[in-house]
């Protein structure tokens, strides 16, 4: 506790003496910390305490509790001596009750709780829900209560002139007592009471579908309102109350209804009076969206006051003039006019179904209805490609109807973006949220649009964020599940079209899935499909490959590349293709990552060709024995030219007709994954030269190019056309290989170079030696020559009509 010096205390009583005049005097407690909310009694403990005041010297005795308000507002602390002997003495602590200030508890709820206006009509229809189904619980074993024979429902009327709305229903009611106890204390829930009731009682096996448990739906009336009015009747009851409050106030009325025309025979009346700036809920038509988003499925009828009309004939009269014109033939009938006119007119209206699909039995539901109901409340046109509706008992219990798509949507905004408005969560069939970041499905399954209704899930008090648990958590799993027997399903159905359409559409999110989800891989790895070297024009399964691989083959063999052209005519591939093994043909920029990440499928592994160390299990020691002796000193000429650029030069297992490739190490990364790293827009690039790894140069022994350099390598090493046939070869390594030339100028430098050193004066020593042999007399051969050349100039001239 801070200490304040005399200069201080001196200070403050020279500049504000009116207000610590009476810093001296005997100290009050604050009477809104300590006294009873009942009977006003004091509670403070009778034991003497020691306190140190921060403005007088020496030690006072009073009776309290640990903090204290002095008259003045300043606040003093308590300083305790504690000995082992006055420890043993100290009587027993009492226990003091929390108490709140009201309205700074309202305040929080009207503009902390709820961060949208809007679900102020989900709550108080909520509320009126719960007591409809208590009044139908009790009149089970209380028949009486229903006596007055009105219907359960709810009828909700909107002035939009006054900004005024008014939701009825025909419930429970609430005596004076029961008023004063739920609307008088705020977090006291009248549903909770009779919940816990019911769970008291012998019938705790009942099924229960009552909402509000919180006490604080009720005060999200004054998100919008700034007077509330509450009307209610119970049928134990024979009077009616009216309970009055308004936004800023701290208190409320209580009072008899005494107009009669304001009586009504059962229930809750509430009127909410509209903030001025909040008038627009009071529209029919938002009111009617409103309840339509957020209650369409509340087991009650919901009706609307609507605004309708009905078209029908009415009698026009006559112009005057047009009369007179008409008057000289007085005896001819004259024929009526008439128009069409809308006549308008009020009306309740039938707003909510009265079940909602998903409670249904799977088997009375037709596809149509399932369509329709995914049409409609996903605004799509186009039927799905697959639906599943299912309920999980046990630990978790919900209901649920998931839906695939037929097509993406536009943009692909759900493919990066995991808060989607596909999955539509209701607790006890009202709507809380459509609004989540991946608690029910992860990012790569976002595309799956659905309902799920539940009865327990941990919601915070507004009902807006579902709170992370092992509830939810298992609630995840099963939905993931669920989804992935679906997706499934369309992947082994008859119409082979279906999935392929869906593999367009969803395939890049289910290759996510095996990067970031590594617990559902053995679902995930099925689902994926891939174009090959057997099968360029359609994709193929993991397990059609499985099922297509050679007896002698060791893995699951691909290559990455950016298009089908450039992987297929990779040279990686030739050794492979000679032996008729499969390859995969991964052209897509998430493929190579994905595949990395399943790391085997059915026990087989993935090798990418591209890297060292390829094992085609043909292997013959005696012959690469016998190959190092020969080339040995050739791969070490060549690592010698190359330098830096290579780790070593090998002798090729894969290569038939190409004379060398540029494969990657094994642990760096590969030419495709180099380029799209290189292309990444917040890359790292001082990573590059460390990830890159590597590179070892693979020649073909077979091949005429590295005969003659095995023969340059002994007979003139130094020769200086051998040496820049090192060099040209290492860049066309580079390209072929799909890596990218450091100095591409250079390169097409040498390639210039080497097509002149190839074709210098070809073309023309031999067009002198057709020159020298059509001038020879004598020749046989030149007539001929010369009677075709003139034939070509004579025709010609004479087709032009040229002579």
């Amino acid at each position: 506790m801070h200490r304040l010096t005399r200069r201080s205390v001196s200070s403050i009583l020279r500049s504000d003496g009116a207000r610590h005049r009476n810093v001296a005097a005997p100290i009050s407690c604050s009477n809104s910390l300590h006294e009873s909310s009942n009977d006003g009694n004091s509670k403070f403990s009778q034991s003497p305490r020691k306190w140190y005041s921060a403005l007088t010297s020496g030690r006072h005795y009073i009776t309290s509790s640990n903090n204290f308000n002095l008259s003045n507002g300043l606040f003093l602390g308590i300083r305790t001596e504690s000995t082992a002997t006055a420890s043993a003495s100290d009587p027993p602590a009492e226990k003091y009750e929390y108490q709140a200030e009201v309205s700074r508890l309202m305040d929080l709820i009207v503009h902390s709780l709820y961060s949208n206006k809007e679900v102020f009509l989900r709550e108080l229809i909520s509320n009126a829900s719960d007591a409809l189904d208590k009044l139908r619980f009790l009149s089970v074993t209380e028949s009486e209560l229903l006596k007055d024979g009105v219907e359960l429902d709810i009828r909700v009327q909107s002035d939009k002139d006054n900004g005024i709305i008014t939701i009825t229903d025909s419930g429970i009611g609430m005596t004076r007592p029961e008023l004063v106890d739920c609307l008088g204390t705020i977090a006291q829930s009248g549903t909770a009471k009779f919940f816990k009731a019911l769970k008291d009682s012998k019938d705790s096996g009942a099924d229960n579908n009552l909402i509000g448990q919180f006490g604080v739906g009720f005060y999200s009336a004054f998100l919008v309102a700034d007077r509330v009015v509450v009307s209610t009747k119970s049928p134990r009851s024979d009077k009616q109350y009216v309970w009055e409050a308004e936004a800023n106030a701290s208190s409320y009325t209580v009072r008899e209804e005494t107009d009669p025309e304001k009586l009504i025979p059962r229930g809750t009346r509430l009127t909410l009076f509209l903030k001025h700036d909040e008038k627009g809920f009071a529209h029919p038509e938002r009111i009617q969206k409103l309840l339509k988003n957020y209650s369409q499925f509340v087991s009650f009828p919901i009706y609307t006051w609507q605004e309708k009309g009905f078209t029908k004939e009415v009698e026009v009269e006559e112009d005057p003039a047009e009369a007179k014109k008409e008057g000289d033939d007085v005896e001819a009938e004259r024929k009526k006019k008439t128009k069409t006119v809308v006549e308008r007119y009020w009306d309740w209206e039938l707003t909510n179904e009265t079940q909602p699909i998903w409670l249904r039995n799977p088997k009375e539901v037709t596809t149509e209805e399932y369509n329709e109901f995914y049409k409609k409340t996903f605004n799509e046109y186009l039927d799905p490609l697959a639906s599943s509706h299912f309920t999980t008992e046990g630990e978790v219990e919900f209901r649920s109807i998931l839906y695939v798509p037929a097509i993406t949507p536009m943009g692909r905004e759900d493919f990066i973006n995991p808060k989607t408005k596909n999955i539509r969560l209701h607790v006890k069939r009202v709507f809380i949220s459509d609004d989540f970041d991946g608690e029910l499905f992860p990012r790569y399954l976002s595309f799956v649009k659905g309902v799920v209704d539940s009865n327990d899930l941990p919601l915070n008090v507004s009902r807006e964020i579902l709170q992370e648990s092992r509830i939810v958590r298992i609630m995840r799993k099963r939905l993931v599940r669920k989804a992935f027997d679906m997706i499934l399903g369309i992947a082994m159905s008859e119409n082979r079209e279906d999935y392929e359409k869906f593999w367009d559409n969803f395939g890049k999110n289910l290759k996510l899935g095996c990067i970031e989800d590594r617990e559902n891989h053995k679902r995930l790895a099925p689902l994926l499909r891939f174009p090959s070297s057997q099968s360029e024009e359609e994709v193929i399964s993991l397990d059609e490959y499985v099922e297509n691989m050679k007896p002698e083959q060791k893995g699951i063999y691909y290559i990455a590349s950016d298009s089908l052209t450039s992987a297929k005519n990779t040279p990686f591939l030739e050794k492979l293709l000679e032996k008729d093994y499969e390859v995969l043909y991964l052209i897509d920029p998430i493929d190579e990552v994905a595949i990395q990440n399943l790391k085997s499928y059915k026990e087989k592994d993935f090798v990418d060709i591209s890297k060292e160390d390829l094992d085609l299990g043909d292997k013959d020691e005696e012959k690469e024995k016998a190959m190092k002796q020969e080339f040995g000193p050739t791969c070490d000429w060549i690592k010698k030219r190359l330098g830096d650029k290579v780790a070593s030069v090998q002798i090729s297992n894969r290569l038939s007709t190409s004379p060398c490739v540029l494969v990657s190490g094994k642990f760096g990364w590969s030419a495709n994954m180099e380029r799209l790293m290189k292309a990444q827009t917040v890359g790292d690039t001082s990573s590059l030269d460390y990830m890159r790894g590597r590179r070892v140069f693979e020649i073909n022994p077979d091949h005429p190019i590295i005969k003659d350099l095995n023969a340059a390598s002994r007979n003139c090493p130094d020769q200086e056309d051998a040496l820049r046939t090192i060099d040209l070869l290492y860049d066309a390594a580079l390209v072929s290989s799909g890596f990218t030339p450091e100095n591409p100028a250079q390169l097409g430098g040498k390639i210039y170079e080497m097509m002149r050193m190839a074709i210098s004066g070809k073309w023309g020593a031999l067009a002198a030696e057709v020159h020298q042999t059509v001038s020879q007399p004598g020749n046989p051969e030149s007539t001929v020559n010369l009677e075709t050349v003139e034939a070509e100039v004579v025709e010609p001239t004479e087709a032009g009509g040229q002579k």
